[in-house]
């Protein structure tokens, strides 16, 4: 029971790493391409962009749910902590995804489309910003007490660390949302966004920098294990390979390829995320709760494990096959 308690925990944190990066992958173009839709010069471009995810926008948002179930079986106390520190961000999110899912049905029949063209577009944005407030929170800490209950205030996860998340959350979803236009779209508007990827490729580097600065610097917990040997090396080694991917991005765009932008960038995606896995473990609310103390008893996490076991390769099955039927480019209201 003492190995079970130890090996489980650290399988529901790789389930949920992967859940989260499935998610933030695959709803990260659909909420980049939304964001972008407020720069569309025409109700025609607009149509392509939203045309090219009408298929698929609901499937990218499950593993979000699929995350929150997970996280509510595998690690309640984690759940309860989170949920109760972050109240307005997850609220500005869910709000955002209303205003996205509203957006997508009634803008189709609206023969005056300026305000559901605005709730797509203004809900995207406002999910992406409730999705930065709350990681950059997570990353900073919530303050708990001994029971690892939550005791800070209303407003904590404001802070200038977590807008700098955010925007660069923000700045990374346009990226993707632009590499996948570039692979779904041709002409003018392919052109477009040939552009909108490289200014966001420069910013998105220059906040994950400013953000690879700040952190060893006012977060001890960050310091102490980023400089801690032989850690250093893989942590060092994490950021020149960010920069080669943003230049091998660079240079895809700068030959005009159309899938490989796309490559880059999930590529660029996963970098992060291991990164921040590296910085984060063993703590599901870093430096306050590990995922030892917070995670459900051991019968809990045997028996989710086989229902999440049997349910993931349905999952994977049915995203890639969408992705399968509507493979084709985008040209005006339809897939060719």
């Amino acid at each position: 029971m003492e190995t079970l308690s130890y090996f489980l925990p650290q399988v529901w944190f790789g389930v949920l790493a992967l859940f989260l990066f499935l998610y933030v992958m695959l709803d990260g173009f659909d909420l980049g391409v939304g964001i972008l839709s407020l720069t569309a010069s025409s109700e025609d471009r607009r149509d392509i962009l939203i045309t090219s995810l009408s298929n698929i926008w609901d499937a990218n948002e499950t593993w979000l749910v699929l995350m929150g179930g997970g996280l509510f079986g595998g690690f309640p106390l984690a759940y309860a902590t989170i949920l109760n520190a972050l109240y307005i961000p997850i609220f500005v999110m869910l709000f955002g995804f209303i205003f996205r899912a509203v957006a997508f049905e009634f803008r189709e029949q609206s023969t005056r489309k300026i305000l559901w063209n605005l709730a797509f577009g203004g809900g995207s944005f406002l999910a992406a910003l409730g999705q930065g407030f709350a990681l950059g929170a997570v990353l900073k800490g919530i303050e708990v007490d001994s029971k690892g209950h939550f005791i800070g205030s209303t407003w904590d996860w404001l802070s200038w660390q977590s807008i700098l998340v955010a925007l660069t959350l923000i700045q990374g979803y346009v990226l993707i949302g632009s590499t996948y236009l570039i692979w779904k779209t041709t002409g003018e508007v392919q052109e477009t966004h040939y552009k909108t990827a490289r200014l966001a490729s420069i910013t998105t580097l220059i906040g994950a920098i400013l953000i690879t600065i700040v952190t060893p610097i006012f977060y001890e917990q960050a310091r102490s294990r980023l400089f801690e040997r032989p850690q250093v090396y893989v942590f060092a080694l994490i950021p020149l390979l960010g920069v080669l991917l943003i230049w091998l991005l660079l240079k895809s765009l700068d030959r005009k390829q159309e899938r490989m932008p796309l490559v880059w960038t999930i590529l660029l995606f996963l970098l992060t995320f291991l990164g921040l896995a590296l910085v984060v473990f063993p703590y599901i609310i870093p430096s306050q709760i590990t995922i030892y103390e917070a995670a459900a008893d051991p019968s809990s996490l045997v028996i989710m494990i086989i229902m999440i076991g049997a349910l993931i390769p349905v999952m994977l099955f049915y995203n890639l096959y969408q992705y399968v039927v509507f493979r084709g480019k985008v040209t005006g209201g339809h897939y060719e």
